[in-house]
């Protein structure tokens, strides 16, 4: 029987922390408990550190309550393409199965001295490569709403951690949809912010507005909460904000008038499952019962394929060519093709996919000079086969590459809006569907506040988690 804390939001028990009505410790004894019941189904959480998780909450317990940081000894956990100190981090590859840091990354050490206690490593691809979270080290992460299905990825296992109660928190990352696309396959929230917004190790490109940290959370106000932790600048961050007083949190218990949103089921840039995409248009005209006017629109994003490919490509190539060079049967075809894309890039067309993204970023700034948000399906289908590498074909579409699928994401990555996946209906199989929500580049108190408005339009009741359920 699951600890009746493992049900309350993350909000709920930062104000009980704060109150000293409950400790760290009562937190961390719910979530091993829980772990222990429902993950050997879901393989959610590969790597534990509750030694270390105590140790750490033992020393946070010592200090004055004023003196805890936001999250007030609130447990979470780390995706593991992100260095924990003293805790494996193997970026799901064999090459590192048995990595051991010695420093943590500049994002972990921001959350703990917020207060945040880590407590175990969640699952990803190999690199975070592909949105299906499986691994030669760890295996396949399932689905928990029928666990013959993928959870999608890469912060797959944050996701499933999410739904399944084994977290309240979860941190994950974001380049084409990493976030949003488990989100909304595990029905939970998934926050990609602004570049910068979140500082973090840089990696091997210092200016790098591609990929992004972010929070994800089974509410939004708990995404905002875990949003407040994570901002603040850092010098070894080089694209990393300074906080501007914003409260996140905040923001999402304030509703902000909107006059208008806009609503595109393809971005004209893809094919979309007919059933999803009648899930989120009906979701998104529920705006309309807000007194907001809701039109049918997208900012033009033709150019996004092309320039995300390349881009992705010269990042990959940056990151992963040693690796390649010293380990080439270590890796998967999806991250080989990907490295050997990016080496094979000209400069011209390196250029060329600069001035695209350039161009898509300022089309986007002034389509939200007329719109509030715009909406979309965060993934053009729902969960598919865990077996299944990617998805290769939608509404009769074939696609090229093992990417092509997520450009719903990926077009939105390309104009740094921040972005968020909320859950917002089922199939008629039962599984979850995602509304992708778009806010003005940098407009993450717009964001937040626009979507706890349609959540609580939807009342779809995400705070409760559930318990993994077999399918075939």
């Amino acid at each position: 029987m699951a600890s009746p804390l493992i049900g309350l939001s993350a909000a709920t028990l930062v104000d009980r922390l704060k109150a000293e009505e409950i400790t760290p410790l009562d937190l961390l004894d719910a979530l091993e408990e829980r772990i222990a019941e429902v993950d050997p189904e879901v393989n959610a959480l590969p790597t534990m550190c509750f030694d270390r998780a105590r140790e750490h909450a033992r020393r946070l317990m010592e200090k004055p309550v004023d003196a805890r940081g936001r999250l007030a000894g609130l447990p979470l956990p780390i995706k593991d393409l992100t260095e924990v100190e003293g805790v494996r981090t193997t970026w799901g590859s064999p090459i590192y199965k048995d990595h051991i840091p010695s420093r943590s990354d500049i994002l972990v050490q921001n959350l703990e001295a917020e207060g945040g206690i880590v407590y175990a490593k969640s699952a990803t691809p190999e690199f975070g490569a592909g949105a299906n979270t499986f691994n030669e080290v760890f295996g396949a992460t399932r689905n928990p709403w029928n666990t013959s299905r993928s959870a999608a990825g890469s912060s797959g296992g944050a996701a499933v951690s999410l739904a399944t109660g084994m977290a309240w928190l979860a941190h994950g990352s974001d380049l084409g949809g990493s976030l949003r696309n488990p989100a909304s396959f595990c029905g939970i929230v998934g926050m990609r912010p602004s570049p910068g917004r979140v500082a973090a190790d840089p990696g091997n490109i210092a200016d790098n507005i591609l990929s992004v940290e972010g929070p994800m959370a089974r509410t939004v106000e708990d995404v905002a909460l875990l949003l407040d932790a994570m901002t603040g600048e850092n010098p070894a961050d080089p694209i990393s904000l300074p906080r501007d007083g914003t409260l996140y949190r905040n923001a999402a218990r304030t509703p902000t008038r909107l006059k208008k949103v806009a609503f595109s089921a393809d971005l004209g840039i893809t094919p979309v499952d007919p059933e999803v995409a009648d899930i989120c248009r009906r979701a998104a005209s529920r705006f309309r019962e807000l007194g907001v006017e809701v039109e049918d629109a997208q900012p033009d994003l033709t150019e996004a394929h092309e320039a995300f490919q390349t881009l992705r490509a010269l990042g990959f190539a940056a990151a992963h060519a040693q690796k390649l060079k010293d380990f080439p049967d270590r890796l998967k075809p999806e991250t080989v093709w990907n490295v050997e894309k990016g080496l094979a890039l000209t400069t011209g067309q390196v250029l060329k996919a600069e001035a695209q993204r350039a161009e898509i970023i300022r089309r986007a700034v002034a389509f939200f000079g007329d719109y509030d948000l715009l909406m979309t399906p965060a993934t053009i289908v729902s969960p598919y086969p865990v077996e299944q590498r990617y998805v290769a074909e939608c509404a009769g579409t074939t696609f090229e590459t093992y990417i092509d699928w997520l450009a719903i994401a990926y077009a939105i990555t390309l104009t740094t809006a921040p972005a968020l996946s909320l859950p917002c209906g089922f199939t008629s199989e039962g599984l979850p569907v995602g509304l992708q929500i778009v806010a003005m580049p940098r407009g993450e108190a717009k964001l937040l506040s626009g979507a706890a408005q349609l959540e609580r339009v939807l009342a779809l009741e995400t705070v409760n988690p559930i318990d993994p359920r077999s399918g075939n």
